[in-house]
């Protein structure tokens, strides 16, 4: 026979392979088995634990975008009226509603007041993105604001008729869709997205970014809004956070205009908490925020994903806090009766006119109307103009300062 003779011992038992001199049962042929075997192993290994990584990973994806509500009903009503809606005129510009609902089903709203059926807006803002991400404006519409509401359908099926009513009684009838219709007919501005919050999720995306710093310049004791604070910096948790944004009585003048005010600093002061402590960079503190907003939130079905929200977010993020601006609609006193308001013209459609057309908006703590320059640098044939400038705040303008 060719090839290597088997050597053996003295007792006839074989040492090597045959391949070759010196080979043998604890030779190279052997070695080379176990590395390949260890090789083997390691391999399939590391495929275990890539795939239980993305397994991990994409349950924690499902979970997420599964916590958020998709406003299909809102979706299919606004597809009905879709040839009276406003038509975008920036490309990439965006204009998303935020609603605050003061319902109290569920048992952790229920706390909250009995003997208020359905849901109301106690809190709109429409929030303009320009389309270069340089800017965010957040604007207030107050609950009270008389305008037009159009016909909108209800739960039960049937259709309200118009009428001439109270801003928040559009979502007490017809919900985020019959809010949305109403807001594009006031401003003549397109709504591309919303957002429906209700009191158990505000606290909880409080609590997620442990509390936001405000600061007090009296002690506050409310009982309605079962909140007690000293005078001084105080970090809110969600819970008090929710009385502070909601008080009217114990604070400020007991307006709804300073109630505004408030909710506006305390935004831009989570979205300096935010911002500061690099939560949308760090995935440890970023997933429990994550899980408290998308748990908390009713979205139209393109943002009602992990993937929408973050699109969203990913816009956001690089927007500077001077940039980010907060202002309430110009309104005062309804003429015929002074709890409810009315917009202040021209004022109100210059806010919405520079809105529409995605040019930027002065804010400022004075109450003025004009500055002495034209902030975009545009102007007439006789050189620029003066662009208005509305009451208002910046996110990087602290609660503290």
């Amino acid at each position: 026979m060719r090839g290597w003779p088997i050597v053996t011992d003295t007792a006839g038992r074989p040492l090597g392979t045959g391949r070759g001199p010196g080979s043998s049962a604890t030779g190279d042929g052997l070695i080379r088995r176990r590395r390949r075997r260890r090789l083997r192993n390691s391999a399939l290994g590391a495929a275990v634990l890539l795939l239980a990584a993305a397994g991990a990973g994409w349950a924690g994806y499902a979970r997420l975008s599964a916590n958020i509500t998709s406003d299909e009903a809102a979706a299919a009503e606004l597809a009905r009226y879709e040839r009276e809606r406003p038509t975008a005129l920036v490309r990439d510009a965006q204009n998303i509603l935020l609603i605050g609902s003061d319902t109290r089903a569920g048992e952790a709203n229920r706390e909250y007041g009995k003997g208020i059926d359905g849901q109301r807006s106690d809190t709109t803002i429409l929030l303009h993105l320009a389309a270069d991400r340089t800017s965010a404006t957040a604007v207030s519409l107050p609950r009270d604001l008389m305008v037009d509401i159009p016909s909108c359908r209800k739960e039960d099926g049937t259709r309200s008729d118009p009428v001439f009513a109270m801003f928040n009684h559009a979502f007490e009838v017809g919900g985020s869709a019959c809010t949305i219709r109403t807001v594009e007919k006031l401003t003549g501005i397109r709504v591309d997205h919303h957002m429906v919050l209700d009191f158990a999720g505000f606290k909880r995306i409080v609590d997620a970014v442990d509390g936001v710093e405000v600061c007090l310049e009296e002690p506050v004791d409310d009982k309605a809004a079962k909140l007690r604070l000293p005078a001084g910096r105080v970090t809110l948790n969600g819970e008090q956070a929710l009385g502070y944004v909601r008080a009217r009585k114990s604070l400020g003048n007991g307006s709804d205009t300073e109630r505004m005010e408030r909710q506006q600093r305390f935004l831009g002061a989570l979205v300096d908490k935010v911002r500061g402590d690099d939560i949308l960079l760090n995935p440890v503190k970023l997933y429990p925020l994550l899980d408290a907003a998308t748990s908390a939130l009713t979205t139209d079905p393109e943002l009602a994903s992990l993937r929408g929200l973050y699109q969203l977010a990913r816009g956001l993020r690089d927007i500077p806090t001077e940039q980010v601006r907060f202002l309430t609609v110009p309104r005062r006193s309804y003429v015929y009766d002074a709890n409810r308001d009315q917009l202040v013209e021209p004022e109100a459609e210059k806010l919405f006119g520079r809105l529409r057309a995605d040019r930027p908006v002065a804010v400022s703590r004075e109450n003025s109307q004009e500055v002495p320059r034209d902030v975009t640098g545009a102007g007439g044939p006789d050189g620029p103009s003066p662009a208005p400038t509305f009451r208002g705040y910046t996110a990087a303008e602290h609660t503290c300062a």
